[in-house]
């Protein structure tokens, strides 16, 4: 299963990742890409001799981020069956809702929650907004990687497959670095 964030534009299904995240027999594999300045949100990093990915809310200082070589694409190749047995399921578990969200929770209270504070707009129509500050709960995905169980693995990716877009002001660079063409050349597009 190839899972990734809908603003990492340069994911697909490449063969090539694909046949190494199955020779390699991992449950997970991530993929990162080389960082860049601009690039917040984590990493990949070693923590008690092993490595997993990180998130930047996590860290103590936001400057020990930029010490961080590779950064989370927040594209993941995963086994299936792997991932289930840590959860304590198989397959044929997934039919049984009761046990399928028991397994959830139980997993989900040895994962870090992050509290993130943000502004959303509501907009009343005819150029009248409001601003309301909300409090977001969220478990993160990368987080999985720090669990001993987990049999993971990492590939650096190039930045054109991993970058990841999340504001209008990246698209100059976005499109001056080859990323755009990259995507363009990805399908057909009509």
């Amino acid at each position: 299963l190839l899972i990734h964030n809908v603003d990492t534009l340069g994911a697909d299904l490449d063969p090539v990742l694909l046949g190494h995240h199955i020779d390699q027999g991992r449950a997970w594999t991530s993929e990162v890409i080389t960082r860049r300045i601009e690039d917040r949100g984590g990493g990949l990093a070693r923590i008690d001799g092993r490595p997993r990915l990180i998130e930047g809310l996590a860290l103590p200082h936001e400057r020990i981020e930029f010490g961080l070589s590779y950064y989370n694409s927040n594209t993941s190749w995963v086994d299936i069956d792997q991932l289930l047995a840590v959860f304590g399921l198989a397959r044929g578990d997934l039919a049984d809702g009761p046990r399928v969200a028991e397994a959830v929770r139980g997993l989900a209270l040895r994962m870090p929650t992050y509290i993130t504070l943000k502004d959303v707009k509501k907009r009343w129509g005819r150029g009248q907004e409001d601003v309301y500050p909300v409090a977001q709960f969220e478990k993160l995905w990368g987080d999985m990687t720090a669990l001993p169980e987990l049999n993971c693995g990492f590939v650096v990716v190039p930045r054109q497959r991993g970058q990841q877009l999340k504001e209008p002001a990246q698209l100059d660079g976005w499109l001056r670095d080859g990323s755009a063409a990259h995507v363009e050349g990805l399908c057909e597009w009509r």
